[in-house]
Formats: structure tokens, C-alpha cells, sequence
């Protein structure tokens, strides 16, 4: 998987750039302010049609425009496409492929492959649960694109359910209210089990890379280790049928619960990705170089087992060389020797290790609109 060349117009504080990128290593350098993080983020934006760094698509559109775009060259299976994408400040994004407009832009998803390691990352240790969430339905995404459907969909259920229950209040629930809510019920469970069943497969498929690269970044002796975390699912409930039983019974027994609260107190949208060292909550107990070497072990794991599934996915390391000691620079630039390409930002080439080979993408004023 290559990303030949990518255009931004109105892209963040990019009015009009095209760069190039070679196979190998690309290090993007330029001072503060340059927009070499906007870039790869745009990378990224191809590959799960949303920021890493923003839940909302507008802080994306450069000031005053109403619309930016991104327009990327890939090659996958040594077959070339051109992908474009406009995001709009108001209305839906539209999605194009060789000239052709999607119908839906998701139908693009798994066309680009990208793993992408940021500062944010930080978050997946020490963040809230959302996070963590989110770090396994974006893998599950890149591993098996229509999840991307399932998770919309259930996030539907939940809104117009969670909608339902806040209007009931504590009262006692109408014959018709009672149908509604039996019917969100079903839906909440369909696609509930669903989502669940294909995180637990996706987590299984992660988790012995997960300790291999922990063990490889940090050197520490203490093991890494990821569980998935429920208050509602049974321990060996696996199948989507098991978690669909499971799920039905904890909405039933929760219902009075839920009605009094105004909200759907049991679900995928509350669970966790827990993380622990030697048996011990990362979260709580990590130290701020073993938060790096965790979240790197898990963009790194996710890349693992993509590269085992297909291409090699494009390897993003944005600032990351610069927060790390020397000794977790040199087992990462290990890590990474033989990724087909990878895309890394730095303040300055001085950040980088000295013996990483690259070409250098250098971005000064002249790259940005006055």
C-alpha cells in the first residue's frame, strides 16, 4: 500500500499544496505552525473518512472557506487510483473514486490502509474508555470494512433509544411507548452483537502483538496485556448469538434502571479496552515512558496484523521521535525498518535518529497562505 502523492486545497491552514511521496521513508520537517501534522492527518483521512484529531469535520475547512478538499494517488496490488474527498462546512462529504461520485462515501473504506501514531495517542492509556473504543472500532474498520455500517447503525438505535427512554421519564410506560421501546430493543441488540462480536475477534487477533511490540518498545520486563471489559457480557460469551442472549437479558433486568436514568446504561458504548502491565491497570499505574511505549505497541500491533492480512498499510509516526529517550528511538526505528513506507514529522532533522535513512519533505512559509 502507497500513497503516491497527495493535494490539499483549503485543507487546515493548507490553501494549495501537492507534495510527493517515494517508497521508504519520508520525514516531513518544518517548524511549528507549518502544517506537517494537517498533512498527515489528511493521509489519514483517507483511509477512515474522519480526523484523529477532531470529532467534527469543520475545524478541518481552512478559515473562511466553506469547503476543503483532499485529493490522494494510491497504489494497492500494483494498481493506481485516484481518490478525492470534499468536505463541506455544511452538508454531507462527498467521495470520489477515479472521477466516479460515490453514492456512499463508506463504500471507499478499505481502499487506503493507514496506521498513524500521534501525541493523542497518550489518550489510549490514560484517557476515558471513548478512546480505547475508539482505537478497536477503527482497527475493526481497517480489518473488515462494513463494520464501519454496523457501527452506524447501532449508534442510530442507541440515539433514537436513549431519545425514548429521556421522554418516558419515571412514569409508567403505555401499551405504545412499550412497543417502541421493545422494537429499539431489538435493534440495540442486533447490531449491538454484532459490533461486540467482531471487537472481540478483532482484539483476538491483536492482543499477542500487542505484547510483542510492548516488550520490544519498552525492553521492560513487566508483560503487556490487553482484555476487552464488560460489566454485562459473560466472560465466555463470544459468538454474536452468546452476546445477542447476554445483551437481551441486561436490558431487561436494567429497564427500570434505564427509565430512570433517561438512558441506556448497558452496551458496547460503555465498554473497555483495559490495559495492564503485569496483571496492574496501565491506566493508574504507568509511568509516562511506558504510556509511550504502550500506545506505540498498539498502533504497532495493528499494523502487525494488517501487514499479515494484506500489503503493508502506511506507517504514520507523527512527532513521535522526539518524545521518546534514546533507547525507545532505536527499538522503534528497529521496529520499522522494512515498512513498505512510512510518513514521520519532526520540528527538525535533529529529532530524528541518526542512522534512519529518509527523504526529506521540508516545509517552509512559502507552503502556507499569508
Amino acid at each position: 500500500m502507497l500513497i503516491n502523492s497527495i493535494a490539499l486545497n483549503d485543507f487546515r491552514n493548507h490553501k494549495d499544496l501537492s507534495l510527493r511521496f517515494p517508497t521508504g521513508v519520508s520525514a516531513i520537517i518544518g517548524r511549528n505552525g507549518r502544517g506537517k501534522t494537517n498533512i498527515v492527518e489528511a493521509v489519514n483521512y483517507c483511509a477512515i473518512l474522519s480526523s484523529h484529531r477532531s470529532a467534527q469535520d469543520a475545524p478541518l475547512i481552512r478559515r473562511e472557506c466553506e469547503e476543503a478538499a483532499i485529493t490522494a494517488q494510491v497504489q494497492k496490488h500494483d494498481r493506481t487510483a485516484t481518490m478525492s474527498v470534499t468536505i463541506k462546512s455544511v452538508g454531507a462529504k462527498k467521495v470520489s473514486l477515479n472521477g466516479s461520485t460515490l453514492t456512499r462515501p463508506r463504500d471507499i473504506l478499505g481502499l487506503v490502509q493507514t496506521v498513524i501514531f500521534s501525541p493523542e495517542d497518550l489518550d489510549l492509556v490514560k484517557g476515558d474508555p471513548s478512546a480505547r473504543r475508539k482505537y478497536l472500532d477503527e482497527f475493526s474498520t481497517l480489518l473488515t470494512p462494513r463494520f464501519a455500517g454496523i457501527r452506524l447503525e447501532y449508534d442510530r438505535a442507541l440515539k433514537q433509544r436513549n431519545s425514548l427512554l429521556k421522554s418516558c421519564g419515571r412514569r409508567e410506560l403505555s401499551p405504545s411507548a412499550r412497543e417502541t421501546l421493545l422494537a429499539w430493543d431489538e435493534q440495540l441488540i442486533k447490531h449491538g452483537s454484532e459490533l461486540v462480536a467482531q471487537r472481540l475477534g478483532s482484539l483476538k487477533e491483536l492482543e499477542d502483538h500487542i505484547s510483542e511490540h510492548g516488550q520490544t518498545i519498552s525492553g521492560d520486563t513487566e508483560p503487556l496485556s490487553a482484555t476487552y471489559h464488560s460489566t454485562w457480557l459473560k466472560p465466555d460469551s463470544k459468538s454474536i448469538e452468546a452476546v445477542a442472549f447476554d445483551l437481551r437479558e441486561q436490558l431487561a433486568a436494567r429497564q427500570m434502571q434505564e427509565l430512570d436514568r433517561g438512558l441506556t446504561l448497558v452496551g458496547p458504548h460503555r465498554d473497555d479496552l483495559e490495559l495492564n502491565l503485569s496483571g496492574i491497570s496501565a491506566k493508574s499505574y504507568a509511568s509516562h515512558g511506558q504510556c509511550w511505549s504502550i500506545a506505540l505497541a498498539l498502533r504497532l500491533a495493528t499494523f502487525s496484523v494488517l501487514r499479515a492480512h494484506d500489503d503493508d498499510p502506511i506507517l504514520i509516526l507523527d512527532d513521535v521521535f522526539a518524545e521518546l529517550d534514546q533507547r525507545r528511538r532505536v527499538r522503534l526505528q528497529e521496529a520499522i525498518f522494512d515498512v513498505e513506507q512510512t510518513l514521520i514529522t519532526a520540528a527538525v532533522k535533529e529529532d530524528l535518529p541518526d542512522s534512519l535513512e529518509f527523504q526529506e519533505i521540508l516545509l517552509d512559509d512559502g507552503d502556507l497562505d499569508a
